[in-house]
């Protein structure tokens, strides 16, 4: 039944996964892979003939980006094919040749997809304003961290990171770490330089918006009875990152009764 055309071509209709308990020729029948690549998008057990047919490939990266992986060497530098894929799934663009990775269409598109491909463009490309701002502006702090050195240190670009996800001050320079404006936008206190963990005005607004950002706080602040009230008003857990003696202040315990 696996080398027969017609049960196989069944199941792969059904679900083209079925394509791995196919015999080999019917691995290498057209027919049979495009029906199985239209359902699934997956090209990992069709013959290697098939994974070098540009027909197969685009109909399967269209489906499933990630396919992109088991084409040939020849496809995986078709730029006709990589957009297909990335358009579909942005992290298909590790698969694809070096040239592509460095070619700006083709990451840009990938970038928009999924802003975590950035991670797998040329390093001119993660040095390229234009394609890191739209990775910035996916709103997730966690991919900044692929961008250049220099765009790590460039202040409207991280202005606009930490505005959309404060999260991404980890990753940007010590020099903006130390910078007010920045780390006033972002609220993520604790990745801020230890000279503005111990700013009042800094730790303030930062209580103000997350109690927790208290535990982040310099020693002195956290003896600070203003400050901890701010941060207890906003979450009565934070009470346990102040000083000891301030655990037991009345007023304070007001705050969480309330």
């Amino acid at each position: 039944l696996r080398a027969d055309k017609e049960v196989v071509m069944a199941a792969v209709n059904n679900d083209g996964g079925a394509l791995m308990d196919a015999s080999d020729e019917l691995k290498a029948d057209k027919e049979v892979v495009m029906a199985a690549v239209q359902a699934n998008g997956s090209i990992f057990d069709v013959s290697e003939e098939l994974k070098a047919d540009k027909e197969v490939v685009m109909a399967a990266v269209k489906n499933e980006g990630g396919a992109l992986e088991y084409a040939s060497d020849e496809l995986k530098a078709d730029k006709e094919v990589v957009m297909a894929a990335v358009n579909n799934d942005g992290g298909a663009l590790q698969y694809a040749s070096d040239e592509l990775k460095a070619d700006k269409e083709v990451v840009m598109a990938a970038v928009k997809n999924d802003g975590n491909a950035l991670q797998h463009v040329s390093d001119e490309l993660k040095a390229d304003k234009e394609v890191v701002m739209v990775v910035v502006n996916t709103g997730n702090a966690y991919h900044f961290q692929h961008a250049s050195d220099e765009l790590k240190a460039d202040k409207e670009v991280v202005m606009a990171a930490v505005k959309n996800d404060g999260r991404a001050l980890q990753f940007v320079s010590d020099e903006l770490k130390a910078d007010r404006e920045v780390v006033m936008a972002s609220g993520a206190l604790e990745y801020a330089s230890a000279e503005l963990r111990a700013d009042k005005e800094v730790v303030m607004a930062a209580v103000k918006n997350n109690g927790y950002a208290l535990y982040s706080a310099s020693d002195e602040l956290k003896t600070d009875k203003e400050v901890v009230m701010a941060a207890v008003k906003n979450d009565g857990d934070a009470l346990q990152y102040a000083y000891h003696k301030l655990r037991t202040d009345p007023e304070i315990l007001a705050l969480i009764d309330d």
